[in-house]
């Protein structure tokens, strides 16, 4: 092209011109057929719903897909159990005093029929196929301890009214009554389906990396320490990385390593709850605590409430179970908050459980309070 001939030169530039708004045209009415017409008329082409957590120009909050949400609805769905509590009347004998009934050692403070309807309840809530017989003696002796299914239910009671009764701060956080029953982590099944166990550590690694790299439910499926569980909801260990100035690796001090595991730990939580980080942080002042959401104390005390829980309670079982129950270091299941929650913010999103079960609140169950909160 002679670059001198000014008549070429503006056809070169507009042919130039020709092939990239043919370009244009083609990207852009190849994106209404791909994403759709109201895209490019202001509508999205997902429904979303979002909810503002914290203060408003701060992005505190958290959006979700309509159909994310139609999805978590219909997998905390809760029917409630179909009897509904006897008042004891004046002078009914309660279980303890029934000679008929032995071995009752947890729920001695019922009637005999809020004890029946209890655990009927039960084994719809754990053992739906098994029935009965999943905790108790094959020959209908009700009063043997000879499975270890039994053994550990008892137990489980307890942990319901440590829970329901010690904790009301945590699991009646967005309203009175809320509580957990065996429903809440069992949801018919005989093991709740997020249970955790201790992790194998790699070996001929450093100690840093021992537990990184196993891509494992407990940590998000990311590369971050895996033992991150077990250190922050079983062996105390202080969940704070944040500071004003920098620090230098020393005895007490946080390294990258805790700076890992914590934010493997915030993972779990963000996956658990389905929600993001802004649920309770200020993402731009992680370090300010008066910045945090009133969630932030929420997620406080269910942490202190898993330590108990599993330090209590569950790591004491591990000598009932059998071989085929234990994890692969021989440590017993273990609870963590996608026990409860399943991906919801509010186990089963807030179902009223205590109205129907005061026996899962306190040994001597108080039905008035349960009959007048109906």
């Amino acid at each position: 092209m002679d670059f001198n001939d000014k008549s070429s030169l503006w056809a070169a530039i507009g042919g130039q011109f020709a092939v990239g708004a043919i370009v244009a045209g083609v990207v852009f009415f190849g994106s209404i057929a791909y994403v759709g017409v109201p895209y490019w008329f202001g509508k999205t082409v997902v429904p979303t719903e979002s909810e503002q957590i914290g203060f408003r120009g701060v992005a505190m909050g958290v959006t979700k897909f309509e159909s994310e949400i139609e999805q978590q609805v219909a997998d905390n769905e809760y029917v409630p159990y179909f009897e509904e509590p006897y008042p004891p009347a004046d002078g009914e004998e309660l279980m303890r005093d029934i000679d008929f009934y032995e071995n009752v050692q947890v729920l001695g403070g019922l009637t005999e029929a809020n004890f029946n309807r209890l655990m009927g309840a039960i084994t719809e809530w754990v053992s739906p196929e098994q029935g009965c017989t999943y905790c108790h003696a094959d020959d209908g002796n009700m009063a043997s301890d000879e499975k270890y299914t039994k053994v550990v239910a008892r137990r489980m009671i307890q942990m319901n009214w440590t829970i329901n009764d010690g904790w009301g701060a945590h699991v009646n956080a967005s309203g009175e009554g809320v509580g957990v029953t065996c429903y809440t982590c069992h949801r018919g099944q005989n093991v709740p389906e997020y249970i955790w166990f201790s992790s194998v550590p790699h070996e001929n690694v450093g100690p840093s990396a021992a537990y990184q790299n196993r891509g494992v439910e407990q940590v998000a499926y990311s590369s971050l320490p895996t033992d991150a569980i077990e250190r922050y909801l079983v062996n105390y260990e202080p969940i704070s990385v944040s500071s004003y100035v920098p620090r230098e690796p020393s005895e007490g001090t946080a390294s990258i390593q805790h700076t890992e595991r914590t934010y493997a730990l915030m993972m779990h939580f963000s996956e658990s709850l389905g929600v993001n980080c802004t649920y309770c942080h200020n993402s731009r002042a992680f370090y300010d605590a008066e910045q945090v959401t009133p969630y932030h104390s929420t997620a406080l005390l269910g942490i202190a409430m898993v330590q108990e829980l599993n330090n209590e309670y569950l790591i004491p079982l591990q000598g009932e179970y059998p071989d085929n129950r234990l994890g692969p270091l021989g440590d017993a299941p273990k609870a963590y908050c996608a026990t409860c929650h399943q991906g919801a913010n509010q186990p089963l999103l807030g179902a009223n459980m205590l109205d129907q079960w005061p026996e899962l609140v306190s040994p001597e169950p108080v039905y008035e309070e349960a009959a007048a909160t109906q």
